[in-house]
């Protein structure tokens, strides 16, 4: 056996696999597989990609066309009734002790592997989306080219282990079948090693497990050595562990390392995030065998902790940690574009949000290493609602239960996905049930094969509260709407989704673009549709799915029409829609953060949705176009890590402070505004803050003297005699609140049984704003005696498209009689000619180039 090194072959070697239907190609493997077979007529992809996927990618159809209005009925479904066909071919060199192994990471929903004509395995063992399994493919490999051919089969929700989309958006035609994540091969000598699994201690104390696997006929021993880098490029030690294996066997290594004066890895609004690099070797008697790339990971610690409620709190390096987040989806067909994820989760930060929930959307392992820069913590876990949940007790099932082989892909899924995750800084909890909790033998599998792999952030039964297995205990996460609209001061109630407990999924349903984003997948009739009064009831195609309570905006538009009068336009509509989403997202997050310190404390809310897998008109903070909204700075507002929060129902201020650091003391100055601009009421407080805490500070006054609408403006400051201001915060207020039928609740929304009344806002008189404007600050000037209401700020290049994404530091403001603001806001695009678009309740639309001033 000569001396080797390790060597890594992405398959297909030319990065691209060629496509075809079993209805064209033929279901003959042998042929298939032959160099010599024809495939012109075959569509190219990269390496990966479902079949919907790549017919996008070939252009057989389009993004502008599916998207619009109904055309996504127009496909042809049936095609996607029979197996297609994944190929490609790869020229391999074997020597002398090489070895060399098939890794499939992701291929829905089940698939026959074939090389070189030889079965590999078939589709009852290459099944679930997420069943990744490496296969030993050495007595398979020819020298010069070899021939990969899978054969996926069609995926039914109710019947595989796939990634559905449950009521978020249509589904798509093929059911997300193909290969969606990369097919790997790997060329060694007789020793294997899996990527390291680091376990971290605060005081640098790390735990380093590898799996070694000896491919060869025959005992071998060896040694596996690994390298650790500091943050800043130091070597910091190379922990050893010697090793002897037997024949065609596998076992687990463990070695550790020490690490002094270690630097803690945090959430990005609690401090830094610095990475560390271990890579490791296995050699033998015959030189170097194995080594794994370079991979980062970062020393923290997360636990969490069941309170007297039920209810749970986590807790990263020790001190609590208040979840405010949102859902994640992937894309519709399953594309992954690694800019649009790092544009999303920047997104996410901006909006001062620290965790994204991934309920079946795992990804692919970039999201994780994004997630690990950035400072954002993930809670990963299975779907609800198809066969991932086929269990005797779920009523709201299909009725398809598991059989003994789902376990087994249950197992192998769940040990892919832990050694993907398991060493990223960023991982917050595994949820192994949405809404029903795993059975118990299903649970037993999960928690063999998350303690086989190291797995050291907390296992979550399921996102609610309806049961939960004895070997895991109560998850602590509600699960009790809502989904749809309900009014602001819902939050601070006492019921279901209220600022309490941990909300795993909920929201008002909110998020709807703007009209340049609409124009993109509405038709003329469509947006008709949204506005007139004869439509309010009527199905929408980008809702949910036809068989939805989310097919209409008829709850969200009872409200609007009631709460902000009937539309006289479209642009009527979107104005107030916008209004009626920073309210609902506002208050969402702020009533969640406000009541962190409450006797029965809120300790975590992940809003329903964050992000659309296609172009949406609900349950968005950003839109599918990353165009940002009403939604998207209300949540901004809401989360901001130092704030004032008003509560709806007993006029209380609320100081949230959700930093490590920030101490001492504050000053909160309210006033209260008519629509003419005369005040009714003028307070100063002086108070102080905690880290990491939230309190009642006082009671807003004139609250009972408003007429009609009034504007309440909170401005927090610190309390040294500077103009600094740490969070600026505006509300409009009806003299009665929305009234809430909390007893004839559903699972998804709360009767209104009276609205607030804000129809004076239509009759405000006209305001003047000056706008002065650069590349990286806008200048606001209200010149009136009036307030500004509203105001939107929207970056256009030279033909008046949108630039996106744009990160403002606030938007949808409302400015007061003469107040001044200086805005940050930055951007990527170099477009020339870039101009704000520049609008509101009652001021007069402007356009503003760069550099100059209306």
């Amino acid at each position: 056996m000569s001396p080797m090194g390790p060597k890594d072959v992405s398959y297909p070697s030319e990065r691209k696999y060629e496509v075809q239907s079993s209805s064209i190609a033929g279901n003959d493997a042998s042929k298939l597989s032959s160099t010599s077979v024809d495939i012109s007529g075959w569509y190219t992809i990269g390496t990966h990609g479902t079949l919907m996927a790549t017919l996008l990618e070939n252009n057989i159809y389009s993004d502008t066309d599916l998207f619009y209005s109904t055309n996504l009925q127009k496909v042809d479904y049936s095609q996607f009734y029979v197996p297609w066909f994944y190929r490609s071919e790869a020229r391999l060199k074997p020597t002398s002790g090489s070895h060399f192994q098939l890794k499939t990471n992701g291929i829905t929903s089940k698939a026959d592997i074939y090389l070189n004509g030889m079965l590999i395995a078939d589709k009852n063992t290459q099944a679930g989306a997420y069943a990744g399994r490496t296969y030993d493919i050495t007595s398979h490999i020819k020298e010069g080219s070899n021939v990969l051919l899978i054969r996926v089969y069609p995926t039914d929700y109710n019947r595989d282990f796939a990634l559905g989309f449950v009521d978020w958006n249509p589904y798509p035609p093929d059911n997300g079948t193909g290969i969606w994540r990369n097919v790997e091969i790997r060329q060694t000598g007789p020793i294997s090693i899996s990527a390291p699994r680091i376990v971290t201690k605060l005081d640098g104390q790390l735990s380093i497990h590898l799996d070694a696997q000896n491919l060869d006929s025959k005992n071998v021993q060896g040694e596996i050595t690994c390298r650790i880098l500091s943050p800043q490029g130091k070597q910091l030690g190379h922990p050893r562990a010697a090793f002897h294996l037997p024949a065609k066997s596998q076992q687990k290594v463990t070695t550790a390392l020490k690490i002094p004066n270690p630097q803690l890895w945090w959430p990005k609004q609690w401090g830094p995030q610095p990475l560390y690099t271990i890579s490791c070797t296995v050699s033998t008697p015959f030189g170097p065998s194995d080594t794994t790339p370079p991979k980062k990971f970062g020393i923290r610690t997360v636990t969490s902790t069941l309170n007297s409620f039920n209810d749970t709190t986590f807790h990263v390096n020790g001190h609590p940690f208040q979840v405010l987040g949102a859902g994640y989806t992937s894309d519709i067909f399953l594309r992954f574009s690694e800019s649009k994820l790092a544009s999303q989760l920047k997104l996410v930060l901006d909006m001062g949000l620290n965790t994204i929930r991934l309920e079946g959307k795992q990804e692919h392992p970039y999201l994780y290493e994004l997630a690990d820069e950035l400072g954002l913590m993930i809670m990963a876990g299975w779907e609800c609602c198809d066969k991932w949940e086929g269990w005797t007790y779920n009523d709201e099932g299909s009725g398809v239960t598991w059989t003994d082989p789902d376990y087994a892909i249950a197992n192998t899924s769940m040990q892919h996905e832990a050694q993907m995750m398991q060493s990223h800084p960023s991982m917050l909890a595994f949820l192994v049930g949405s809404d029903f909790w795993p059975d118990d033998r299903a649970t037993k599998i999960y928690l063999s094969a998350l303690r086989e792999n190291d797995w050291d952030v907390p296992i979550i039964a399921s996102a609610s509260q309806r049961g939960y297995p004895e070997a895991l205990g109560n998850g602590g996460m509600k699960m009790d709407g809502p989904y749809d609209w309900v009014p602001p001061n819902y939050w601070y109630g006492d019921q279901l989704g209220a600022a309490f407990g941990f909300g795993s999924e909920l929201g008002a349903g909110v998020g709807t673009p703007e009209l340049s984003s609409l124009k993109k997948f509405l038709s003329p009739s469509d947006l008709e549709d949204l506005w007139k009064t004869e439509s309010m009831d009527k199905g929408l195609f980008h809702m949910s799915t036809n068989v939805s309570s989310f097919y209409t905006r008829s709850i969200y538009n009872d409200a609007l029409w009631k709460r902000y009068g009937a539309p006289t336009s479209l642009s009527d509509y979107l104005l107030k829609s916008q209004m009626m989403d920073y309210e609902a997202t506002k208050a969402q997050y702020e009533a969640y953060a406000a009541k962190w310190s409450a006797e029965r404390p809120a300790t975590g809310s992940v809003y329903w949705m964050l992000n659309n897998a296609w172009p949406s008109l609900h349950w968005n903070l950003f839109d599918y176009y990353l165009h940002t909204g009403g939604s998207y700075f209300g949540a901004k507002v809401g989360s901001r890590v130092e704030h004032v929060a008003y509560e709806y129902t007993s006029q209380s201020i609320y100081l949230i402070n959700r930093s490590l650091s920030a101490s001492g003391a504050r000053t909160v100055e309210i006033e209260l505004l008519d629509l003419d601009g005369k005040v009714i009421s003028r307070q100063k407080l002086n108070t102080d803050t905690q880290p990491n805490s939230s309190k009642k500070v006082g009671i807003v006054e004139g609250v009972d003297k408003i007429q009609d609408v009034a504007l309440l403006r909170l401005l927090l400051k610190p309390n040294n005699n500077s103009n600094e201001i740490l969070s600026r915060n505006v509300y409009w207020l009806a003299p009665t609140l929305d009234g809430l039928d909390w007893e004839n609740s559903t699972w998804y929304y709360t009767p209104v049984t009276s609205y607030a009344n804000y129809t004076a806002l239509s009759t405000i008189k006209p305001a003047n704003i000056s706008v002065k404007a650069s590349k990286t600050k806008v200048v606001l000037e209200n010149r009136s005696k009036i307030p500004a209401v509203f105001v939107r700020l929207n970056l256009i290049d030279a033909e008046g498209k949108d630039i996106v994404p744009v990160f403002w530091e606030d938007n949808y403001i409302t400015l007061w009689p003469g107040e001044k603001l200086d805005l940050a806001v930055s951007y990527e695009s170099n477009s020339p000619g870039a101009r704000i678009q520049v609008s509101g309740k009652n001021i007069a639309e402007q356009k503003i180039s760069i550099g100059s001033h209306y």
